[in-house]
């Protein structure tokens, strides 16, 4: 499969993948990998048609699948951190780079003359470098020995400084020593010692040097030589016992760990050729000096050392080994591709058996000890084989018999093979090695069968070095680059064999061809650790990636990430931000925009999602930036992406616009003269538009998109901070019973002068700002607010045909309110600062304050948080109290004393008054004496203190909301600038790269699975249902008893488990296995003290169903893993409510969820339906009820996508369709006899979209064919003015309605009674209380009524055998 036929992007909503763009990087076959989101692609659908017509229908199961993102999981429960500032780069970044300055070379051969302690073989060995030593004089010869020594030496490091010393003197010694650390300084220093002309060391591991006249021994202690040399410092001993000498050293470092002064072994490299009880090999076959040979001439001795036990050994001349053509560095000549070769086997050993940190310390972080260390496996190997081991400090594990000196050996012989050809004819080409194509062939079937469990792919050293290479470096880079796709873990290990400065250098090729997989991996390093910002900035490498984003041939998935990698790059990085400013990143991001945004066709969302974050981590807080973007029009550019699809482009969007604001002190905003006032006025007017745009979406259907926009204001309220304190101040009088009722509504509309029309309106708590809104935002606006291709705003339903009225902020005044505000009317000095005026703006401020109330009480607990610490800004906050409960006339211990209202709260200042008044609150709550100046609050934000009226909080350091804007002495403005909210779409975002992008997640096929199971089951049960006859439906299989204090509200069945769900008035929920009687779980839908409840509903029923539970006022809570006790979480939260009626105290509302379509209705006390995509998380139509009455009942049909029929307070009954552009199909006024609400309404189980069953309060059941009929067909007196709720089951022929007079009864649908439940008082007998809600199993014949003594039962036929 190719690198990018395995991408798989949640964003993606066009055709076109990654697969388009990276398929010339790899010949694998295509695959099909599912994914968990809309449209499952499984055989339900033909397994649904399979099942055949009844007497009602064939069976449909729904296939689309909502919510289901990682932010879904999380999104209360944690914020995401984001690429890490010191990740796994900086863990592998060589911190200590260091080379080797100075080498001394110490040669104790004594020519012609053989140690005392040393018996000879004939023949024996006598090369030293390769160098006969008995060929030539002794001086000579040692003249030329050390001469060939520092040459062989110079391979490795050329540039440092060699100081030769041919049998020297202990003096000698010291004076060489003390000059390399003197030329060193803290350079690594090399100290290379043979010892083949002197005794071996001693016991104490004292090696043997001269005296001046030759004539004796002299011991020089490891002590002294450790006290001259320092550290750091490498030590070579070829010598026989060798070991002597680490011993020594070592026991030194033991004894200057005990506390003596001395050198430490921690910067101190030993090499040793031999253990302390072993003589070195005297074999003519090996030189003297093997052990140097291998670390000096590595390809020359294991040629010679191979050659001798190769198959050629008979044919091969051992001659030729040193005529082979070419050059070491030369990669395209034999000799140059041996030492290629080698390189890599030895790495590759290296890393597979060191540990990784000791392998970047002995192969990374010095060119020379890599080196020799590489060199030290291939002595190992060699000297083992006569008896000898080479020892080292740090130790190394054995790696003589390690696998891939076959390959190594196999390299060789191909080499040896040709040898002859070549040398004979110069002319002639070598045949390349097949090693790194084989090895990358070995990589890339182990990531065809590789996991993060398994063990890791011992070739990625050679993937390393293959990028040397241009003939392989594509086909390096792709497999690298799925490697990296797997993990962190990945990333960790490819970064821990050295590929950070390989692909660092990459960026400056101008390969066309390597463009799209160096950004790939570049994305995935950069998810993980940003921290490698300066090393991109320092080599110029953001603009390799800025010239890949603003070239149109690249395909938007790819550009994407070139975004998300610049976006990184200037995350917080002052020095990025200039350098991309320079090279114009701001031009190139906003014409993709507006390319994007001007396009009909639909524009990746990944791509603008991350145009938006890297525009906005561009600007962010640097003013220069900000400048720059309000004078591209940034923000008419970003306005329109709003309205998109995604909740993450539109939180993108929002956080783009809101780093434009600048939080400069308010001083900067005072009167200045000249251009800079014009200016400033300039600048002033376009945050005025863009907060314009962003109340747009102050009620998005996203808590991401709203949490932004929480940030977004936030930072509007820290600059504009005096002007909207005087707002507050002046709309806060001390006869007003609140500040907001005398804000103005936002759903009326504003007169040319900027005067609103005073209202007073109720709305619950969470409602969010009506939809006339965006009409208001436009007065005085340049900018006209609308999405691509006509699409309206979020949250914008402008189709609505009545204007409602009503303010999220209007609640306060209301006797029934939650909560009151504390306005903090003084500055820092206790004066009230007012700016210079602003024609027209007062009401964008008020509108901004009705904003950030309704953002305190939202319905998602992180975002309600956010709000109140805005509302702290402004000197406001809210006081939440817990709702008053009443026993016996008298209110509990705990709530508040002395009134019998719930709306406790009063007007008063900031908590300085309190802390005047010793923390003690008094009861009566009188308008507090102003402050006096308080020295240690911060300038412009006050601080407040959250209550809930009981005066020992008023001590407690968590009472505060606002006490992280709490400081000291410093900088002004800086403090406070850091302790505002922060934006988290940012790091959602990078969470997505940091996932496996090219292959589907390993639980895909777990999930499919499971689900094609359920789906098997429902079709046998549906299949069940539409075949068996129903008798009765008396046989009480179990019972529950909640508990609740108000009584069952609302209950809900579990499809495939015997689970039933159960809430009160209260909205505490109650989950119970009714097979065993036993709780599951119990939790509280939200902590407001308005409480009441609507609707439960299943969301994804066949798949990890989550419960949507609908409030009264409108407000939309899911929550996941519910039934687990204490680990129910927050999966979304929002208002599904936009505004209502003039004059209504309560929404009522009424909820409805459609699976088939993912569409979410919603109405209440309004004139309109609104229409929720929950794949969304938008509001995409609002439905014109055209009645005058509200609805009091609503059922979406669950067969037919987009239809459904609402019952209205009149008796009134109508359908309608969301595919049609009417919407409304037709209706009728089916309860004539007796004008009474609708209690209940649905479908008929069927395909047919217009057989509807509606219930009314007075006690009648209408059947209707509504579009062929306008009366009904069949009409069943069920209650006498006493009907209280209905059920209508999915796929058996059957209804159920309950009764205020403890009463159920069973109907087919052609309207025979089938039973009856009543209430016996008798001891053993069935009994129920008055029914308060009735619900149907999904796919069985099972009925749950919830009944006013909090009792929750299950009926079954009285044939089954479900117990």
């Amino acid at each position: 499969m190719a690198l990018g036929d395995m991408m798989a992007s949640r964003f993606s909503q066009s055709s076109v993948a990654l697969s388009n763009h990276l398929d010339e990087f790899s010949s694998r076959e295509d695959g099909d990998f599912g994914s968990h989101g809309r449209n499952w692609e499984t055989a339900s659908s033909s397994g649904a048609i399979a099942v055949g017509t009844t007497m009602t229908s064939m069976a449909y199961l729904p296939q689309t699948v909502v919510l289901c993102e990682l932010r879904h999981e999380s999104f209360e429960a944690c914020v995401p951190s984001g690429p890490s500032e010191s990740g796994l780069v900086s863990r592998w970044r060589p911190k200590d780079r260091m080379k080797t300055g100075c080498v001394a070379l110490v040669l104790c051969l004594n020519i012609s003359v053989d140690p005392p302690d040393v018996i000879k073989i004939s023949p024996c060995a006598r090369m030293e470098c390769w160098t006969d030593p008995f060929s030539m004089a002794a001086p000579k010869a040692l003249e030329t020995i050390g001469k060939k020594l520092q040459d062989q030496y110079e391979r490795w490091q050329p540039r440092a400084r060699y100081k030769l010393q041919p049998d020297p003197t202990v003096d000698e010694v010291k004076k060489l020593c003390n000059a390399c650390r003197k030329y060193a300084k803290s350079e690594r220093v090399l100290f290379h010692y043979n010892g083949h002309g002197v005794p071996k060391p001693t016991a104490n591991g004292e090696i043997w040097l001269f005296n001046k006249s030759y004539t004796q021994y002299i011991p020089l202690p490891v002590s002294d030589l450790d006290s001259w040399l320092k550290t750091p410092s490498i030590y070579v001993f070829d010598c026989s016992a060798a070991g002597e000498i680490v011993n020594a050293f070592l026991e030194r470092q033991d004894w200057n760990s005990s506390g003596s002064s001395g050198s430490s072994l921690k910067d101190c490299i030993l090499l040793a050729a031999c253990e302390a009880h072993e003589t070195l090999p005297q074999s003519a076959e090996f030189p003297a000096d093997v052990f140097t040979s291998c670390l000096t001439t590595p390809i020359k001795m294991a040629l010679r050392w191979f050659c001798s036990r190769s198959l050629l050994r008979d044919t091969l001349d051992h001659s030729l080994i040193d005529k082979i053509p070419g050059l070491q560095h030369e990669r395209k000549t034999l000799l140059g591709e041996l030492n290629w070769i080698f390189t890599a086997v030895t790495d590759t050993i290296a890393w597979n058996v060191l540990p990784h940190d000791l392998f970047q310390r002995l192969f990374r972080q010095d060119l020379l000890v890599a080196s020799l260390f590489r060199n030290f496996l291939l002595a190992e190997r060699i000297m083992r084989s006569a008896n000898c081991s080479p020892i080292s400090y740090p130790t190394l594990p054995s790696t003589h018999q390690h696998h891939m000196w076959d390959s190594w050996d196999m390299a060789a012989e191909i080499c040896l093979s040709q040898l002859q050809s070549l040398v004979e004819e110069p002319y002639a080409e070598f045949q390349p090695s097949p090693f790194f194509t084989e090895q990358l062939t070995a990589f890339e079937v182990w990531l065809d069968h590789g996991s993060e469990h398994k063990k890791p792919p011992e070739q990625l050293p050679i993937v390393l070095q293959v990028l040397l290479s241009q003939c392989h470096r594509r086909r390096a880079l792709v497999l690298l680059g799925r490697f990296l796709d797997m993990g962190p873990w990945a990333v960790d290990l490819a970064l821990s064999v050295g590929i950070f400065p390989y692909v660092l250098k990459l960026l400056q090729t101008t390969a066309i061809e390597l463009r799209q997989i160096l950004v790939f991996i570049w994305t995935k390093i950069l998810a993980l650790d940003k921290s490698c910002q300066v090393d991109l900035v320092k080599d110029g490498g953001h603009i390799y990636f800025i010239r890949f984003l603003d070239s149109l041939d690249a395909y938007p998935e790819q550009r994407a990430m070139a975004a998300f990698v610049l976006a990184v790059i200037v995350d917080g990085h002052r020095r990025g931000q200039e350098a991309c400013i320079k090279a114009e990143l701001i031009h190139v991001c906003l014409k993709q925009l507006e390319l994007a945004t001007s396009h009909e066709a639909q524009t990746e969302p990944l791509l603008l999602q991350w145009l938006c974050l890297c525009v906005g981590k561009l600007w962010e807080d640097f003013p220069e930036a900000q400048i720059i973007g309000l004078q591209a029009n940034a923000s008419r550019i970003c306005t329109p992406l709003l309205s998109e699809p995604q909740p993450e482009v539109r939180a993108s969007a929002v956080f783009a616009l809101g780093t434009l604001l600048d939080i400069g002190s308010d001083s900067s905003r005072e009167g200045i003269g000249g251009d800079e006032d014009c200016d400033d006025d300039e600048k002033f007017k376009a945050e005025i538009n863009i907060i314009k745009s962003l109340l747009n979406v102050v009620s998005d259907g996203s808590p991401l998109v709203r949490a932004e926009v929480a940030v977004a204001l936030s930072r509007f309220a820290f600059g504009h901070n005096k002007h909207l304190k005087s707002i507050a101040a002046a709309n806060s009088k001390p006869q007003s019973n609140s500040l907001l009722n005398s804000l103005p509504s936002l759903a009326t509309t504003r007169s040319l002068s900027g005067r609103y029309t005073n209202t007073s309106q109720y709305v619950q708590h969470g409602s969010t700002i009506p939809s006339q809104i965006g009409s208001v935002m436009q007065v005085g606006s340049d900018s006209v607010f609308g999405g691509r291709d006509g699409r309206v705003s979020t949250s914008s339903p402008l189709s609505v045909s009545v204007i409602m009225h009503g303010s999220p902020l209007s609640d306060v005044s209301s006797q029934h309110s939650d909560s009151g505000l504390l306005v903090n009317e003084s500055s820092s000095n206790g004066v009230i600062n007012y700016s210079r005026p602003r024609p027209l703006d007062s009401g964008v401020y008020s509108l901004c304050v009705s904003a950030m109330c309704t953002l305190a009480k939202d319905p998602s607990p992180r975002i309600a948080g956010l709000g109140q610490r805005i509302l702290s800004i402004i000197g406001i906050e809210q006081v939440v109290t817990k709702s008053t409960r009443f026993t016996g006339g008298s209110a509990r211990q705990g709530d508040a004393t002395g009134t019998t209202s719930p709306n406790l709260a009063r007007l008063t200042r900031s908590s300085s008054w309190f802390d005047m008044n010793g923390g003690h609150l008094p009861l009566t709550f009188r308008t507090p004496p102003v402050s006096p100046p308080r020295q240690n609050y911060l300038p412009g934000i006050r601080r407040v203190c959250s209550l809930e009226f009981r005066p020992h909080l008023l001590n407690s350091p968590d009472s505060g909301l606002a006490d992280s804007f709490l400081g000291s002495s410093g900088p002004s403005g800086t403090l406070e600038r850091s302790l505002l909210p922060r934006s988290t779409i940012y790091n959602w975002g990078c969470g997505h790269f940091s996932k496996p992008l090219l292959a589907a997640a390993d639980d895909n096929e777990v999930i499919l699975a499971g689900r094609e199971e359920r789906e098997k089951i429902a079709l046998d049960c549906i299949d069940k249902c539409q075949h068996s006859s129903v008798s009765k439906l008396s046989n009480q299989i179990a019972i529950c008893d909640t508990k609740f204090e108000t009584g069952t509200r609302t209950a809900l069945l579990q499809p495939f488990s015997p689970v039933v769900i159960a809430a009160d008035e209260n909205e505490q929920i109650s989950i119970w296995n009714y097979e065993e009687t036993t709780l599951l779980n119990s939790f509280d839908n939200h902590n407001f003290p308005e409480k009441g409840i609507s609707k439960l509903c299943l969301v994804n029923e066949l798949d990890d169903a989550l419960l949507l539970v609908a409030s009264c006022d409108g407000n939309i809570r899911i929550w996941r893993d519910y039934s687990l006790k204490g680990k129910q979480k927050l999966v979304t939260a929002f208002s599904s409510i936009q505004g209502h009626r003039h004059g209504v105290r309560s929404l009522n509302a009424v909820v409805d969820w459609q699976q088939q379509s993912g569409y979410l209705y919603a109405s209440g006390e309004m004139s309109s339906i609104m229409l929720w995509d929950l794949d969304k998380e938008q509001l995409v139509n609002s439905i014109p009820t055209s009645s005058e009455s509200s609805v009091s009942a609503m059922s979406a049909s669950q067969v037919h996508g987009g239809q459904l029929v609402a019952g209205f307070g009149d008796g009134s009954v109508k359908l309608y369709d969301v595919r049609t552009s009417e919407m409304l199909v037709c209706g009728t006024r089916p309860h004539i006899q007796t004008v009474e609400r609708v209690v209940g309404i649905g479908f008929q189980p069927g395909l047919d979209p217009a057989k509807i069953v509606s219930a009314s309060q007075a006690g009648d059941i209408q059947f209707l064919d509504i579009r062929s009929h306008t009366d009904a067909y069949l009409t069943i007196n069920a209650h006498r003015a006493s009907l209280t709720a209905l059920a209508i089951h999915h796929h058996a022929p059957i209804i159920a309605s309950g009764s205020a007079r403890q009463l159920i009864k069973i109907f087919s649908l052609e309207g025979e009674p089938l039973g009856t439940i009543r209430y016996y008082p008798t001891f053993m007998a069935q009994k129920i209380g008055s029914v308060s809600c009735l619900t149907f199993h999904p796919y069985k014949v099972l009925l749950a009524a919830g009944t006013a003594d909090a009792l929750v039962s299950i009926y079954a036929d009285e044939n089954s055998q479900n117990r």
